[in-house]
């Protein structure tokens, strides 16, 4: 196990995962609405990649207030304006699953593949979270750069994996959550079917045996979940929950032992 390789792969995943917060915010809006473009108060969001990256903090929003209060010809003091997203939980989040990822997989080609994923499956999880939603944008892209950067990595010598089983696998995971969308459709969203994809080429790189231990740890964790805030009375069998992120982290923890088995 190589400790700079995890450093630098933390590294990577926090500074990655500073990036998430505005992008969580933007995307987390109801179906049918636009994209967020403006700070809850109504200032325009600027910043790189036209404002989709950048601080959770607006500018605009700071106010001054006297620092004497009635009191004299006292010169106000600027007060740093309030996050309208959290802004911690999420590189933390990225930073760690980017160091198990890395110490589990080590230097073969494929690492590389998963580091550059794994901030977009935060985000997905992140706003899933949030308003139960998984965005196109998002969930599409990430499986066809799964797809794609997979078939440069079989390309590469010391690679521990196969591009037609991780073709195959995201066909396959894709092709299960379908029909229980088809079978269930209010407790399984569209977007679930489209992350499947995505999830699918990743835990297919290692074989059916990874697959489907991935795939069943996320019902797994998720009907723990759920079994949980039954169990608290804070949920009733028909309460939706957002399956998102318990299918990224099964899909982590196959990945894991995908990597150390290869």
């Amino acid at each position: 196990m190589d400790a700079t390789l995890i450093a630098v792969a933390a590294l990577w995943g926090a500074a990655a995962g500073l990036l998430l917060p505005r992008a969580a915010y933007r995307f987390s809006v109801e179906p049918e609405e636009p994209w967020r473009d403006a700070c809850p108060a109504g200032h325009a969001l600027t910043g790189p990649a036209r404002g989709w990256l950048g601080a959770t903090r607006c500018a605009a929003c700071a106010v001054t207030v006297p620092s004497v209060p009635g009191g004299t010809a006292a010169a106000p003091a600027a007060t740093a304006s309030p996050r309208y997203a959290p802004g911690v939980a999420a590189p933390v989040v990225t930073a760690l699953a980017c160091a198990a990822l890395a110490a589990a997989t080590g230097t073969r080609p494929e690492a590389v593949v998963w580091l550059l994923l794994a901030p977009v499956a935060v985000l997905l999880a992140v706003i899933d979270r949030r308003v139960h939603r998984l965005p196109d944008p998002l969930t599409l892209p990430l499986a066809g750069a799964a797809a794609l950067l997979l078939g440069g990595a079989a390309l590469l010598p010391e690679h521990r994996g196969s591009w037609t089983s991780a073709l195959l696998g995201g066909a396959a995971l894709g092709g299960f959550y379908f029909v229980l969308f088809l079978i269930n459709p209010n407790g399984m969203g569209f977007g679930d079917v489209k992350l499947a994809l995505a999830l699918g080429v990743g835990l297919g790189w290692y074989g059916w045996a990874v697959l489907c231990a991935g795939g069943f740890a996320g019902f797994l964790f998720g009907a723990l979940y759920g079994a949980g805030l039954m169990l608290l009375r804070r949920a009733g069998r028909r309460t939706g929950i957002p399956f998102g992120p318990f299918m990224i982290a099964g899909a982590l923890l196959g990945l894991l032992f995908g990597g150390l088995a290869a």
